[in-house]
């Protein structure tokens, strides 16, 4: 016979495993699972799922992750994606690796729940703020949010910055002698035909950025985003602006001699075709240091939600922080794990000196800012 106290340890150790994570002990105790825990399409924890073991076997039973516009040189996506991959044995498929924001954005809202749709995005945190208004995403916090700034991340936990970095002048000195290293500089006549941006501003969180720098470096503000737009209808009227999206390939071939990209790509280049021949240089303009991090989020309606949210606990662990900064980006818990010991303080010695402690703009000013430049970069092009 089982007394009450028997039957009372028995429930005590079921909970006890459901803490834990471990679903097989809850099955052994022949009770079902606790009201808390949730399925991981609307799990805002691993907790919520019974903790990581079970979220990992979830993650796993799925087999897939979907994401787009993950190029595998940019801020060390290759050596995550393949990390991720070998650590859980999940498929990590990248649609575009070449595409913007604003084309993952649109993918969510156009896939809607379809198989297609992207499980988990990467874009500027002025893109992420938008895709959360469009209520796009997903509510979920990953082990370490607490430890992230209060002003990396949305109070609802809808986007959570991961790495980020300074906008930079990337320009291979084997074609163009001077580098340019202000972008007073890039309106000299010799950089005709010359000057890049990493893709349309419009669509692009990057070039958005150097639009956000160019305002900044030309008695502009983060309240005041104009001027930018007006150093780059200047730099198309003299001829300096290439038309071109900059990437690996056309630094690689010349087609793009300069360009205006985070100051972790170009440095990635830098390294990347050093054996190559080319000497890509690369210069933080002091007359317009502009910082901002990339948000990671989970897609609301994401095909494989488990490891959605397995990707993003992975992407803001120690491993994936280190991996970040290895590829020069400036991972968001880079003073937790300098405090805590788990930095990888060799990896964070290569980084460039940059002068000052960078600061942001506000929602209401990035939203402000976004709709400027929506409005204004036809003009610009135009002439």
């Amino acid at each position: 016979m089982t007394t009450p106290r028997a039957r009372a340890a028995a429930v005590l150790g079921c909970s006890a495993l459901a803490a834990l994570g471990l679903g097989a002990g809850l099955s052994a105790c022949g009770n079902p699972p606790p009201a808390a825990l949730v399925k991981p399409a609307v799990a805002t924890s691993a907790e919520n799922v019974g903790g990581m073991r079970a979220l990992i076997a979830a993650a796993k039973r799925e087999g897939t992750l979907r994401a787009m516009a993950l190029p595998r040189d940019w801020a060390d996506y290759g050596g995550l994606i393949d990390g991720f991959q070998k650590k859980y044995g999940i498929k990590v498929t990248v649609e575009n690796p070449l595409a913007h924001s604003e084309d993952e954005i649109d993918a969510l809202r156009k896939r809607g729940k379809g198989p297609t749709a992207p499980d988990v995005i990467d874009v500027g945190d002025t893109f992420a703020r938008s895709a959360a208004a469009q209520n796009l995403l997903a509510p979920y916090k990953v082990a370490a949010y607490d430890s992230i700034p209060a002003n990396q991340k949305d109070p609802d936990a809808r986007w959570t910055n991961n790495y980020g970095g300074y906008i930079s002048i990337g320009c291979d000195a084997n074609r163009v002698a001077p580098c340019p290293k202000t972008f007073t500089d890039l309106l000299k006549p010799t950089y005709r035909g010359k000057v890049a941006l990493e893709g349309d501003p419009r669509r692009s969180a990057t070039a958005f950025a150097g639009v956000y720098a160019a305002a900044l470096a030309n008695g502009g503000s983060f309240a005041d985003v104009q001027p930018g737009l007006d150093f780059f209808a200047q730099l198309q009227r003299k001829g300096n602006l290439n038309p071109l999206s900059s990437d690996l390939a056309t630094v690689e071939d010349g087609r793009t001699p300069i360009s205006i990209n985070w100051d972790y790509i170009n440095l990635h280049y830098a390294d990347q075709l050093r054996d190559k021949g080319v000497n890509w240089q690369v210069a933080i303009p002091f007359d317009g240091s502009f910082a901002q991090y990339f948000a990671l989020a989970v897609n609301k309606n994401a095909p494989h939600p488990a490891a959605a949210r397995l990707w993003q606990e992975y992407l803001f662990s120690p491993q994936g922080q280190n991996l970040r900064l290895r590829s020069y980006a400036r991972p968001v818990l880079m003073d937790v794990m300098r405090q805590d010991g788990t930095l990888d303080k060799a990896a964070a010695a290569r980084l460039p000196t940059v002068e000052g402690t960078p600061q942001f703009p506000t929602d209401a000013q990035l939203e402000k800012a976004k709709v400027t430049v929506a409005e204004g970069w036809g003009k610009v092009l135009s002439g």
